[in-house]
C-alpha cells in the first residue's frame, strides 16, 4: 500500500491512527459517563445529548484558529504537537470525576483539535502536492481516512474492557496514552516533512492576526456570553444558543475571505464554501453516533450474547450481567427516575432499564441474569464498515479513473450525501420493526445502517480533505481546512440539538424520517450547483 507514496504517509496514518484511537475512546463513553447514575454525572437524555452536541461542535470550531495560526507564524508541525499534547492531558483528566475538571479537560480537547486536526490533514496534502504524487491525491487521502477508522475500530474494545474492570477514569486515560503515542509518531517522521512545513506567513491584504483577534475572536466570544446569558432560550438551550450566535463572527470572517478575494480565487472559495455549507446536514446526521445511535444500541438493541460468545466477552470484561427484576420493565418518568439529595444520587429506580422493552418471551426469570455486550462496542461498527469498503472504495474510483469515468470530486460528495440518506432509511425501518420502541431489534440494523451511511461517508468525507487541498489558495490552505471543520463543528452541534429530541417522538421512526429528509435536501441543493461547481473544478484543470 506504501510502496507508491510518499513516505511522509505511514507516519502520518500511524499519527491519525492514534489521535483518532483517543478520541473515539472518549467519544464512545462520553454520553454514556455522562449518564451513569452511579459513578457519572446523572444527566438524563435531553442534558447529555445538549453537552455532547456543544462539545463536539467547539472540538472542530477551533480548527478556524488552529489553522490560520499555523499558517501564518507557528507552521504544521510544532501545532501539530502542541494539539496533540493538550489532547492527551485533556483525555487524561476526564478520567477526575469532578464537573469542574470535566470542563477544564473538555477545554484542553477542544483547543488541542484546533491545531491537531487541519493542520495534519494539510500537511498531507501539501506533501501530494508535487507533480510526481499529484494524480494520487484522493487515494492518499482515502488511505489516510483508514487510518483513523483503525484507530476508532480497536479504541472500543480497550473502552470497554477497562471501564468494566476499572472504571470510566482508566478507560479516559488509556485515551490520553493514546494520543501521546500518535505525537511520539509523528515527531519519528520529522525528516519526511522537510520543505511541506513551510509557513505561509501574511500575504497582502490577509488581516492582521491583532484585527482578527479584535473583529472575530473577541466578538465570538462575546456573543456566546450573550447567548448563555440570554433568558427563554431561542434555540432550545443556553448552550446551542451560546454556539450558534458566536459562530457569526466567524462565519462573516469566511465569507469576508470571497469577497475580498481576487477573481482568480473568488470562484475557488465560493466553491468550497457554498459546499461547507451544504455538508452541515450531513455531519447533523452522521455525528448521532455517539448521542442517538449509542442510546439506540443501548435501550433498543438486543444486546444479550450467550454460550461461548458470552463467556468470550465476559473474559474479555466486554460483556456486563444485569439482573431482571420486575420493577425493571415498569415504564416510568425520566424526572423521576432518580431521587437525590444535595445532588447527590440516593436511590435509582427501575435500573437497569435494558428489560424496559424485552419482548416477554425473551425475558429471564425473576431474580436472574443475562450477559449484555457493552454498549460502546456499537461505535466500531462505522470504523469497521470503513476498513472493510474503503480498499473496495479506492479501487473503484481507480478502475473508473482508468475508464476515464472517475467522477468530479464536487459530484462523489453529491453521490456520498444521497447514500447517506438511504442508512436513515434504514433506520426507520428498524425502528418500524420494534414497534417504534416497545421491543428490541437485532443489532444487524445497525451494522447494516452503518454500512450504507460508512459508504456515503467514504464518497463525502475525504473527498472534502481533498477538494479543498485542491482548490485552496497556497496561503490560506489550512484556514480553508478549518473552514471545512467549522461546518463539521456546525453539523455537531446540530446532530446534539437533534439528539436531544430523542424522548420527544413517541414514534421513533419519525425521528429516523426527519434525518432522511434533511440529507435528501442536501442532495437537492448540491445537485443543483453541480454544473457550476464542475466548471470551477475545470477551470483550475482539477
Amino acid at each position: 500500500m506504501w510502496n507508491k507514496h510518499p513516505k511522509a504517509l505511514p507516519f502520518l496514518f500511524f499519527s491519525e491512527m492514534w489521535e483518532r484511537f483517543g478520541y473515539y475512546l472518549m467519544i464512545g463513553i462520553f454520553t454514556l459517563y455522562l449518564k451513569d447514575v452511579k459513578n457519572g454525572f446523572a444527566m438524563n437524555e435531553a442534558e447529555s445529548a445538549d453537552l455532547y452536541g456543544t462539545f463536539i461542535a467547539l472540538v472542530f470550531l477551533t480548527p478556524f484558529i488552529g489553522g490560520l495560526l499555523a499558517d501564518r507564524y507557528l507552521g504544521y508541525k510544532i501545532s501539530i504537537i502542541a494539539g496533540g499534547l493538550m489532547m492527551g492531558v485533556g483525555y487524561c483528566l476526564m478520567g477526575v470525576h469532578n464537573i469542574t475538571v470535566l470542563y477544564i479537560a473538555m477545554t484542553l480537547v477542544i483547543l488541542g483539535n484546533g491545531f491537531f486536526k487541519p493542520n495534519i490533514s494539510t500537511l498531507l496534502g501539501n506533501i501530494y502536492s508535487v507533480e510526481k504524487h499529484k494524480h494520487q491525491k484522493d487515494e492518499g487521502y482515502n488511505i489516510f481516512y483508514m487510518g483513523i477508522n483503525i484507530g476508532a475500530f480497536i479504541c472500543n474494545f480497550f473502552g470497554a474492557a477497562l471501564q468494566i474492570m476499572l472504571g470510566w477514569g482508566w478507560a479516559f486515560l488509556a485515551a490520553g496514552i493514546g494520543m501521546f503515542i500518535g505525537v511520539i509518531v509523528f515527531i519519528s517522521g520529522t525528516k519526511h516533512y522537510r520543505g511541506y512545513d513551510s509557513k505561509k506567513g501574511v500575504s497582502k491584504g490577509d488581516m492582521s492576526f491583532l484585527r482578527i483577534v479584535l473583529t472575530i475572536l473577541i466578538p465570538a466570544i462575546a456573543f456566546g456570553i450573550i447567548g448563555w446569558l440570554i433568558p427563554n432560550n431561542i434555540f432550545g438551550s443556553d448552550s446551542t444558543d451560546a454556539f450558534i450566535l458566536s459562530c457569526i463572527p466567524v462565519i462573516y470572517f469566511y465569507a469576508s475571505l470571497y469577497f475580498k478575494a481576487d477573481e482568480n480565487d473568488k470562484k475557488s472559495i465560493g466553491a468550497m464554501l457554498s459546499i461547507f455549507a451544504v455538508v452541515i446536514l450531513f455531519w447533523a446526521v452522521f455525528k448521532q453516533n455517539g448521542s442517538a445511535l449509542n442510546t439506540w444500541a443501548d435501550r433498543y438493541t438486543d444486546r444479550k450474547v450467550e454460550g461461548n460468545t458470552a463467556y468470550l466477552l465476559e473474559n474479555l470484561k466486554q460483556s456486563r450481567k444485569l439482573t431482571y427484576t420486575k420493577d425493571s420493565v415498569e415504564k416510568y418518568d425520566e424526572k423521576f427516575r432518580l431521587q437525590k439529595i444535595d445532588g447527590k444520587v440516593v436511590k435509582e429506580f427501575n435500573y437497569p432499564i435494558y428489560f424496559r422493552n424485552e419482548k416477554p418471551s425473551e425475558l429471564p426469570t425473576e431474580g436472574n441474569s443475562v450477559s449484555v455486550w457493552a454498549t460502546n462496542l456499537s461505535q466500531s461498527i462505522n470504523p469497521f464498515w470503513v476498513i472493510l469498503l474503503t480498499p473496495l472504495v479506492v479501487a473503484f474510483f481507480t478502475f473508473l479513473r482508468s475508464k476515464n469515468k472517475e467522477p468530479s470530486t464536487p459530484a462523489k460528495i453529491t453521490w456520498g450525501l444521497f447514500i447517506s440518506a438511504l442508512s436513515a432509511l434504514v433506520m426507520f425501518a428498524a425502528a418500524k420493526a420494534g414497534s417504534n420502541g416497545s421491543e428490541k431489534v437485532s443489532v444487524w440494523w445497525l451494522f447494516a445502517s452503518y454500512g450504507v451511511i460508512t459508504i456515503g461517508e467514504l464518497f463525502l468525507s475525504p473527498m472534502g480533505l481533498s477538494l479543498v487541498s485542491k482548490l485552496s489558495p497556497p496561503n490560506i490552505t489550512a484556514l480553508m481546512m478549518g473552514g471545512w471543520f467549522l461546518s463539521t463543528s456546525i453539523g455537531n452541534k446540530l446532530s446534539g440539538v437533534l439528539a436531544s429530541m430523542w424522548d420527544k417522538y413517541d414514534d421513533k421512526s419519525n425521528f429516523f424520517l426527519i434525518n432522511f429528509l434533511l440529507l435528501l435536501g442536501a442532495t437537492a441543493l448540491l445537485l443543483l450547483m453541480l454544473k457550476w461547481l464542475n466548471s470551477v473544478m475545470k477551470s483550475k484543470n482539477l
